[in-house]
């Protein structure tokens, strides 16, 4: 059996509204509780939400979705009014990118984890992309 990523642990103050949180923005089925976890299924992989009075180190979590998909997240961002940025240090903000010739965005969960969101994985435009990842080594150097 090849090896898969089953679960992540996610830290939250609030699980249930960090569940519904990412199932709102990102039309995810709705969560179930398992224990103490609030539980949401990303593809085969599962978004544990756990809950903690201790401060959150944040941590990020990239979302692969349609062109179609990322349109709709966009919508429910920009119907929430929530800040979104081009780059995962949050320093072009109101923004998206067209990386590796699609389009990815950033923004912040309830607790401060930084979602992403893009339509083509990392370095898939390869170097001759109209918009090459900036992960990639520039040709000639």
């Amino acid at each position: 059996m090849p090896v898969t990523l089953n679960h992540i642990i996610v830290h939250a103050a609030d699980p249930a509204a960090t569940a519904a949180f990412y199932v709102d923005i990102l039309n995810l089925p709705p969560a179930r509780q398992l224990g103490h976890f609030t539980v949401l299924q990303v593809g085969e992989t599962s978004l544990d939400m756990l809950q903690t009075d201790q401060a959150i180190a944040a941590s990020h979590f990239a979302f692969l979705v349609s062109e179609a998909e990322f349109t709709d997240v966009m919508m429910r961002i920009e119907k929430r009014g929530l800040r979104y940025w081009a780059d995962p240090f949050h320093t072009l903000a109101g923004a998206i990118n067209h990386w590796d010739d699609g389009r990815g965005v950033y923004f912040d969960d309830p607790n401060g984890h930084i979602l992403e969101v893009l339509t083509r994985p990392y370095g898939s435009g390869g170097p001759d992309a109209a918009h090459p990842n900036p992960l990639l080594p520039v040709a000639g150097v």
